[in-house]
């Protein structure tokens, strides 16, 4: 299949396309399903296993692993065509899931995490580089509005699912039921991409920002790993932070670290959006379980509002177009995260002090932290992309996704050790983790203001 010719009234369903169209969909849908899924049933998968000391590790893992996917990832399709890298990225995708479903231990569940994190990076590379070689520019918004949906189906069911499934048969069949699915949607694109052209003069490899992926990565989830100890193990849990800033530098645009200005801002920004948030969303089932005693499925209910009103924020935020300037999104969108998070943090504070307090107030608070996300959220891609030149637009777009994946991971990982700490303090260590989310999310507000002082000028 080639983009030369294209009859204008085709569509993303037309004979042409349909396979390939419901292949990639079913995929991303599958993988996003997977992230809803684990949220959800993740306290019972940490009961089950004992593993309560590695459940941030288990969220961290995908999110460090697959910066390392979405880098091998593009290398490997500019240089060998999508049809390798999309067999490695669903063998990947699929051998994590069935490491999870038959892990006895914690410490293989995350192993496996860490394998279908990798899948995932691969996959999501892969995709995007399918949609640029197969589909005419003309339907390129409709396959990407496609996949967003991808997204919604899975926020709008997928808890519910995986809270049925973990309570009826078991929540290894969370992971292993999506296996055979992968499969069949595999088998409508595989033909596609093999259609597809090998380069004929490819680049040189980028194997410098491969090594350093992986430098990053390692050294997020050595973190996490080696900051639940004390002494020797500490000292070098501190060691692992520093390989983590070294590994992210050649990643970044110069400067993202230390808040330079023009697109550094805005890549830390959205850095710092995801951190604040996800670190905040990866407990928010585990304590309305504990603290208001709700099943999986009532708290995966949080879940699902946060899928529909984070895409609705985004359509928002999208249609508003130019009426709404990137500074104005940048300042609201960290600013309502921000507000978000720190309600979270002071109902679970004060739940834990005895005060009765519903679950709707943390359920509320998490809702208007996803306002934020999907008004901020969009608009970073769209000034990255305005600022962006055909010789660095590859290397930013990267960043982006970098500082995305290891932004989380990074939180995460300090979460981990964070309510490790408060654990052996004998201290509630749910305010203190969801205290490290409001420290997150004020530095990423400030940075917002920065990034949306340099995106007015920019334009203006």
């Amino acid at each position: 299949m080639t983009t030369s010719t294209h009859d204008p009234r085709e569509r993303i369903l037309s004979p042409a396309y349909a396979a390939t169209t419901i292949g990639l969909f079913s995929l991303i849908a599958f993988a996003a399903f997977e992230s809803m899924a684990v949220t959800t049933i993740m306290p019972t998968v940490a009961r089950s296993l004992d593993g309560f000391d590695h459940y941030a590790l288990s969220f961290a893992a995908p999110f460090a692993s697959g910066v390392v996917g979405m880098v091998a990832a593009g290398t490997w399709a500019d240089r060998r065509g999508p049809l390798m890298p999309l067999v490695a990225s669903l063998v990947t995708f699929s051998l994590g899931l069935v490491v999870c479903g038959t892990a006895s231990t914690m410490e293989v569940f995350v192993l496996g995490r860490i394998v279908q994190g990798l899948g995932g990076g691969l996959l999501t590379v892969v995709a995007y580089v399918l949609v640029g070689l197969v589909y005419p520019q003309r339907l390129q918004a409709a396959i990407f509005a496609a996949f967003a949906a991808a997204w919604v189906l899975p926020a709008l069911f997928g808890p519910g699912v995986a809270a049925l499934v973990a309570s009826t048969v078991g929540w290894r069949w969370v992971f292993l039921g999506i296996v055979a699915l992968v499969a069949v949607a595999a088998a409508l694109v595989t033909p596609t991409a093999r259609r597809q052209p090998v380069p004929e003069a490819p680049g040189p490899a980028a194997w410098a920002r491969l090594g350093w992926s992986v430098l990053a990565a390692a050294a997020v989830l050595a973190l996490e790993l080696l900051g639940s100890g004390t002494g020797l193990t500490l000292a070098a849990a501190a060691l692992a932070f520093v390989l983590v800033v070294v590994g992210l530098r050649p990643l970044l645009p110069p400067g993202t670290l230390t808040g330079g200005r023009g697109l550094p801002s805005v890549i830390a920004t959205r850095g710092l959006l995801a951190a604040s948030f996800f670190c905040a969303e990866a407990y928010i089932v585990y304590v309305l379980q504990e603290r208001w005693d709700l099943s999986p499925g009532q708290a995966g209910i949080a879940l699902t509002l946060v899928g529909v009103v984070w895409a609705s924020s985004s359509q928002a935020s999208s249609r508003l177009g130019e009426r709404v300037s990137h500074a104005t999104a940048f300042r609201f969108g960290t600013s309502v995260v921000l507000v978000g998070v720190a309600a979270i943090a002071l109902v679970v504070w004060l739940r834990g002090q005895g005060t009765d307090i519903p679950a709707t107030a943390p359920i509320a608070a998490y809702v208007v932290a996803s306002i934020g996300m999907g008004f901020a959220y969009p608009r970073t891609g769209v000034s990255m992309l305005a600022s962006a030149t055909d010789e660095d637009r590859g290397f930013n777009s990267s960043a982006l996704t970098v500082a995305d994946s290891l932004g989380a991971a990074l939180a995460l990982s300090v979460s981990g050790i964070a309510y490790a700490a408060a654990v052996r303090a004998d201290v509630d260590p749910f305010p203190v983790v969801y205290l490290l989310a409001v420290a997150i999310g004020a530095v990423g507000a400030l940075a917002g203001r920065r990034a949306g002082q340099e995106a007015s000028s920019s334009v203006g």
